[in-house]
Protein backbone atom coordinates (compact mmCIF):
# COMPACT_ATOMS: atom_id res chain seq x y z
CA UNK A 1 0.00 0.00 0.00
CA UNK A 2 2.82 2.39 0.91
CA UNK A 3 4.54 1.69 -2.43
CA UNK A 4 1.36 2.62 -4.31
CA UNK A 5 1.04 5.85 -2.34
CA UNK A 6 4.67 6.76 -3.06
CA UNK A 7 4.18 5.96 -6.73
CA UNK A 8 1.07 8.17 -6.92
CA UNK A 9 2.82 11.04 -5.14
CA UNK A 10 5.79 10.70 -7.52
CA UNK A 11 3.50 10.61 -10.54
CA UNK A 12 1.61 13.69 -9.33
CA UNK A 13 4.87 15.60 -8.80
CA UNK A 14 6.20 14.62 -12.24
CA UNK A 15 2.99 15.76 -13.95
CA UNK A 16 2.96 19.00 -11.96
CA UNK A 17 6.58 19.79 -12.82
CA UNK A 18 6.12 18.89 -16.48
CA UNK A 19 3.03 21.08 -16.77
CA UNK A 20 4.48 23.88 -14.65
CA UNK A 21 7.20 24.72 -17.15
CA UNK A 22 4.98 25.06 -20.20
CA UNK A 23 5.51 28.34 -21.97
CA UNK A 24 2.36 30.44 -22.32
CA UNK A 25 0.61 29.94 -25.65
CA UNK A 26 0.64 33.66 -26.45
CA UNK A 27 3.32 36.26 -25.83
CA UNK A 28 2.04 39.54 -24.49
CA UNK A 29 3.67 42.82 -25.49
CA UNK A 30 2.00 45.22 -23.07
CA UNK A 31 1.00 45.18 -19.42
CA UNK A 32 -2.66 45.97 -18.75
CA UNK A 33 -3.86 48.39 -16.08
CA UNK A 34 -4.86 45.65 -13.63
CA UNK A 35 -1.32 44.18 -13.73
CA UNK A 36 0.25 47.62 -13.42
CA UNK A 37 -1.94 48.41 -10.38
CA UNK A 38 -0.57 45.41 -8.46
CA UNK A 39 0.86 46.59 -5.12
CA UNK A 40 4.53 46.03 -4.37
CA UNK A 41 6.49 46.58 -1.19
CA UNK A 42 9.97 48.07 -1.13
CA UNK A 43 12.87 47.00 1.08
CA UNK A 44 12.24 50.08 3.25
CA UNK A 45 8.60 49.00 3.77
CA UNK A 46 7.12 51.59 1.44
CA UNK A 47 4.30 50.61 -0.87
CA UNK A 48 4.13 51.26 -4.61
CA UNK A 49 2.73 49.52 -7.70
CA UNK A 50 4.22 47.68 -10.64
CA UNK A 51 3.12 50.57 -12.85
CA UNK A 52 4.79 53.21 -10.69
CA UNK A 53 8.05 51.25 -10.63
CA UNK A 54 8.04 50.78 -14.41
CA UNK A 55 7.13 54.44 -14.95
CA UNK A 56 10.09 55.47 -12.79
CA UNK A 57 12.30 53.36 -15.07
CA UNK A 58 10.87 54.66 -18.34
CA UNK A 59 13.67 55.25 -20.82
CA UNK A 60 15.67 52.25 -19.56
CA UNK A 61 15.84 48.66 -20.67
CA UNK A 62 14.63 46.65 -17.68
CA UNK A 63 15.17 43.00 -16.94
CA UNK A 64 12.28 41.98 -14.71
CA UNK A 65 13.07 38.91 -12.61
CA UNK A 66 10.39 37.06 -10.59
CA UNK A 67 11.97 34.86 -7.91
CA UNK A 68 11.85 33.62 -4.31
CA UNK A 69 14.39 32.46 -1.75
CA UNK A 70 12.57 29.13 -1.43
CA UNK A 71 12.98 28.43 -5.17
CA UNK A 72 15.87 26.02 -5.88
CA UNK A 73 15.84 26.84 -9.61
CA UNK A 74 16.19 30.55 -8.77
CA UNK A 75 19.21 29.91 -6.57
CA UNK A 76 20.82 27.52 -9.09
CA UNK A 77 20.35 30.18 -11.77
CA UNK A 78 22.15 33.00 -9.92
CA UNK A 79 25.54 32.42 -11.61
CA UNK A 80 23.89 32.87 -15.03
CA UNK A 81 22.03 35.92 -13.71
CA UNK A 82 25.26 37.47 -12.45
CA UNK A 83 26.85 36.81 -15.87
CA UNK A 84 23.88 38.48 -17.57
CA UNK A 85 24.32 41.51 -15.32
CA UNK A 86 28.04 41.73 -16.08
CA UNK A 87 27.39 41.44 -19.83
CA UNK A 88 24.69 44.15 -19.73
CA UNK A 89 25.76 46.95 -17.37
CA UNK A 90 23.30 49.39 -18.96
CA UNK A 91 20.28 47.18 -18.24
CA UNK A 92 18.31 47.94 -15.08
CA UNK A 93 17.57 44.78 -13.06
CA UNK A 94 14.22 44.73 -11.28
CA UNK A 95 13.67 41.89 -8.81
CA UNK A 96 10.11 40.93 -7.81
CA UNK A 97 9.95 38.42 -4.96
CA UNK A 98 7.25 35.87 -4.22
CA UNK A 99 8.65 35.08 -0.79
CA UNK A 100 6.13 34.40 1.94
CA UNK A 101 7.88 36.57 4.52
CA UNK A 102 9.58 39.94 4.19
CA UNK A 103 12.49 38.90 6.39
CA UNK A 104 13.32 35.92 4.17
CA UNK A 105 13.09 38.13 1.08
CA UNK A 106 15.42 40.85 2.42
CA UNK A 107 17.76 38.21 3.85
CA UNK A 108 17.93 36.55 0.43
CA UNK A 109 18.85 39.82 -1.27
CA UNK A 110 21.80 40.15 1.08
CA UNK A 111 22.77 36.47 1.15
CA UNK A 112 22.85 36.13 -2.64
CA UNK A 113 24.21 39.67 -3.20
CA UNK A 114 21.48 40.52 -5.71
CA UNK A 115 22.22 43.89 -7.25
CA UNK A 116 19.30 45.86 -8.61
CA UNK A 117 15.97 47.29 -7.54
CA UNK A 118 13.94 45.04 -5.20
CA UNK A 119 10.24 44.66 -4.46
CA UNK A 120 8.04 42.06 -2.81
CA UNK A 121 4.59 40.76 -3.68
CA UNK A 122 3.14 40.55 -0.19
CA UNK A 123 0.25 38.63 -1.76
CA UNK A 124 2.43 35.72 -2.83
CA UNK A 125 2.19 33.74 -6.04
CA UNK A 126 -1.33 34.66 -7.20
CA UNK A 127 -2.02 38.30 -7.84
CA UNK A 128 -3.11 40.53 -10.72
CA UNK A 129 0.41 40.88 -12.13
CA UNK A 130 1.43 37.22 -11.96
CA UNK A 131 -1.96 36.12 -13.28
CA UNK A 132 -1.67 38.49 -16.25
CA UNK A 133 1.83 37.29 -17.19
CA UNK A 134 0.66 33.66 -16.95
CA UNK A 135 3.21 32.89 -14.25
CA UNK A 136 3.47 29.13 -13.89
CA UNK A 137 7.11 28.73 -12.88
CA UNK A 138 9.91 30.66 -11.28
CA UNK A 139 12.37 31.97 -11.95
CA UNK A 140 10.76 34.03 -14.69
CA UNK A 141 12.55 36.65 -16.75
CA UNK A 142 11.01 39.38 -18.88
CA UNK A 143 12.63 42.23 -20.76
CA UNK A 144 10.83 45.58 -20.76
CA UNK A 145 11.87 48.11 -23.38
CA UNK A 146 12.44 51.84 -22.67
CA UNK A 147 8.84 52.64 -23.71
CA UNK A 148 7.46 50.18 -21.15
CA UNK A 149 6.53 47.43 -23.61
CA UNK A 150 7.38 43.77 -23.14
CA UNK A 151 10.28 42.88 -25.45
CA UNK A 152 10.80 39.34 -24.13
CA UNK A 153 7.81 37.74 -22.45
CA UNK A 154 8.91 34.32 -21.28
CA UNK A 155 12.21 32.85 -20.13
CA UNK A 156 12.95 30.65 -17.12
CA UNK A 157 16.75 30.71 -17.38
CA UNK A 158 19.03 33.74 -17.36
CA UNK A 159 21.07 32.25 -20.18
CA UNK A 160 18.05 31.83 -22.44
CA UNK A 161 19.21 33.41 -25.73
CA UNK A 162 15.88 35.22 -26.17
CA UNK A 163 16.79 37.51 -23.25
CA UNK A 164 20.08 38.67 -24.73
CA UNK A 165 18.50 38.91 -28.19
CA UNK A 166 15.78 41.21 -26.86
CA UNK A 167 18.37 43.36 -25.06
CA UNK A 168 20.50 43.54 -28.21
CA UNK A 169 17.48 44.37 -30.40
CA UNK A 170 16.58 47.26 -28.10
CA UNK A 171 20.15 48.55 -28.14
CA UNK A 172 20.17 48.44 -31.97
CA UNK A 173 17.06 50.65 -32.31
Amino acid sequence: MKAIQLFLVGLFMAVTIANGQEAPTASKTVLVDSALAQPLFAVDGGQTTVGQVLAANRGKTVLLYVWATWCPDCIKGFPALYALQRANPDVHFLFLSLDREAQRWTGGIEKYQLKGEHYWFKTGWKNAFTNYIDLNWIPRYMVIDPEGNIASYYAINADDPTIQQAIDDIADR
